[in-house]
């Protein structure tokens, strides 16, 4: 051990200037000494703090651990390997912290400690000596002044006496305090270096402790368990790269398509539509009313579901209603110079939502979706091959197929006042069987012009009708009563969508609505289009009018007597039809058919034409008359219910648009 400084006790009596400056030295060694202690200490308790801190840590990581399992992960299934994994780190955390706990209790009293207590007793106790020291000299220095300034002449023995003994108590105190201070400052050299080893013993021995403790815990059952998990994070990591190289192939094979998949409308000359379509969803425009003349377009995800049009918004969890498609007709339209937007409309005939698609082909293969769920397809066994049925009309254009596949008992009520001769059996009229199928050349001539719009639009008849008379411009409805019609015995009324018009050679028999319902379906089918003209069709005893269901304007009045032949498909039971014998200026007559889409059965439309037809040839006989009335039963308020009326609800009222009625 090297030699230490010291202060020589002998010289504290004597106080020469050496002896002072020696002494500033072993005090500016003080000084420095506490400076580095108190940092020293705050570096120790730091490492304690982060002991303790790492006591807490590992308690909050095993109940972390432990929480794996209540945390309900929506993609969490298969984890019960690394669950039971976790419960058993969790248990060895646990192990952990017992040790770390028992660390920071050894490092709080073997290595922090001693430096406080150095800190508090030692370089306290300098502290405090330099400071009487200090007091002590002053005193002496005052007293020796005191007595250096005692009179030569006037020489006064008792106050001589009594400073005498003050300066040598003084010299007495100043002796013993400086004594002490050079002993605390001669032992400091030797309490500094003991000061500094202990703490840093204590911290050895704590930490080999740890790891001793540690060893003995983990290295007889933790080998084998860590070997376990390392192979299966190994194997996570080979299936995480086999992964990612198959998603990094897929994403080439993604971005390498043509650029035509990003482009909303890059097939708009002869887009692949698919119209057997049963459900369809993805984004569209849905156009919103803001004001009285303001709109807005959000664009949202749509989706079918049953007879439904759901809307989720994005970033909603579930879908809302939107609309009823049961019933429903849809038709494309041009709104506010924007392309692809087409109606759904209500059973009752209220316009419905727009809606605006991105492309041509999102356009018609949602039209197609909807007409075909419209017609309630879903609810048949099998929907997608009863929806490819119902569209084969476009490939049956092509070849002479002269009817739709006729029964030869048809539910169909139909009237040829020519040559059928009509039975009616349990209140229905049937016709007799035709002997042999008409071609398709002998009804309908080749080539012959198909007008998929009504004759005269509402506009021209609200000025032949109403002469200069102001249109509304907002649409509103305006009460217009037909004459002919206060006077009908039969007055019902129908929602209908006008499909089309042809000109046929014959009305000899109901083949030729069929011809003509094939030809004009296959025609919409093959030229896309989807737009319907919705009208509601009036028939009375005397005639059949169509009449504009927003302005109630007549769109064209045909009369009852010209009509010659009427039927309803037997498949698809919306679909009606008949014919009309037109005089010609030059005499001669001319036959057009007329194809429409009905919210409620053909049939009941075809009824209604023939009660009327019937009330026409009785008119004349008041004893017929009333017994063809008192054949068709009233309802409560006084009304004739026509055929198959039946109620469509629980409460056993008629749907709306389903029952036809009668008035007399």
């Amino acid at each position: 051990m090297p030699a230490v400084d010291k202060l020589l006790l002998e010289e504290a009596l004597q106080d020469s200037p050496q002896t002072r400056s020696l002494l500033s030295v072993f005090e500016e060694d003080a000084g420095t000494l506490t400076d580095y202690t108190n940092q020293l200490l705050q570096a120790m308790q730091r490492v304690y703090g982060a002991q303790n801190e790492m006591c807490l840590a590992t308690q909050q990581l095993s109940k972390q651990l432990l929480a794996y399992e209540k945390q309900n992960f929506a993609l969490g299934k298969g984890d019960e390997e690394v669950i039971s994994t976790l419960h058993y780190f969790s248990k060895v955390v646990d192990e952990l912290n017992v040790l770390h706990t028992e660390l920071a209790k050894q490092l709080a009293d073997t290595m922090v400690l001693p430096i406080i207590q150095f800190r508090e007793k030692d370089l306290t106790e300098v502290s405090t000596l330099k400071d009487l020291f200090g007091l002590a000299s002053n005193e002496h220095d005052l007293s020796m002044a005191k007595y250096s300034r005692l009179p030569k002449k006037k020489e006064n023995e008792k106050v001589k006496t009594e400073v005498g003994k003050e300066v040598a108590a003084a010299r007495r105190k100043q002796h013993l305090s400086s004594l002490q201070y050079y002993c605390a400052l001669n032992a400091l050299q030797y309490r500094k270096r003991m000061a500094m080893m202990e703490p840093m013993i204590g911290f050895a021995h704590g930490q080999i402790n740890f790891f001793k403790k540690g060893a003995e815990m983990f290295s007889k059952h933790m080998d084998s368990f860590l070997s376990s998990v390392a192979d299966m994070v190994q194997s996570i990591q080979v299936e995480l790269e086999a992964e990612a190289e198959k998603m990094r192939v897929s994403q080439q094979e993604f971005l390498s398509v043509d650029e035509s998949v990003y482009t909303p409308d890059s097939d708009v000359a002869a887009p692949q539509i698919n119209r057997n379509l049963i459900q369809k969803a993805g984004y569209l425009n849905l156009r919103n009313k803001t004001g009285l003349v303001t709109t807005t377009w959000e664009r949202l995800y749509f989706f079918t579901q049953g007879g439904n049009l759901m809307c989720q918004p994005r970033g909603a969890v579930a879908g809302g209603l939107i609309q009823d498609l049961d019933n429903c007709s849809v038709m494309a339209v041009d709104c506010e110079d924007r392309r692809y937007c087409f109606q759904i409309t209500t059973p009752n005939g209220k316009s419905g939502i727009i809606l605006q698609a991105e492309s041509r082909k999102e356009n018609e293969e949602w039209i197609c979706a909807i007409n075909n769920i419209s017609r309630q397809i879903y609810l048949t066994d099998n929907p997608e091959a009863v929806a490819i049925k119902l569209n084969q009309t476009a490939l049956q254009a092509v070849t002479p197929i002269t009817s739709f596949g006729k029964k030869q008992e048809s539910s169909c009520p139909s009237q040829n006042l020519k040559n059928s001769e009509m039975e009616n059996e349990n209140d229905k009229i049937v016709p007799k069987a035709t002997a042999s199928l008409p071609k398709a050349e002998e009804l309908i001539a080749p080539g012959t012009p198909i007008q998929f719009d009504i004759v005269l639009p509402a506009t021209e008849f609200l000025d032949q009708n109403r002469g200069s008379r102001r249109t509304n411009p907002f649409g509103e409805t305006e009460d217009e009563s037909f004459p002919e019609a206060e006077d009908s015995l039969l007055q019902q009324m129908f929602i209908v969508r006008f499909l089309g018009s042809m000109a046929v050679k014959t009305d000899s028999t109901t083949e030729v609505i069929y011809e003509a319902m094939r030809q004009v379906l296959a025609a919409r089918a093959i030229h896309n289009i989807f737009r319907m003209t919705e009208s509601h069709l009036m028939v009375t005893s005397q005639s059949l009018r169509l009449i504009d269901p927003q302005t109630q304007v007549s769109r064209a009045n045909f009369e009852l007597t010209s009509v010659t032949q009427f039927a309803a498909h037997q498949e698809n039971k919306r679909l009606v039809g008949f014919v009309i014998r037109i005089p010609e200026s030059t005499g001669e007559e001319s036959l057009s058919t007329y194809i429409f889409e009905s919210n409620s059965e053909g049939e009941k439309i075809c009824y209604a034409i023939n009660l009327g037809k019937e009330i026409i040839e009785v008119q004349k006989d008041p004893e017929a008359l009333a017994q063809l009335m008192l054949s068709i039963p009233l309802t409560n308020d006084g009304k004739y219910v026509l055929l198959n009326d039946q109620p469509d609800d629980n409460d056993g009222n008629p749907s709306e648009h389903r029952g036809a009625e009668s008035e007399a």
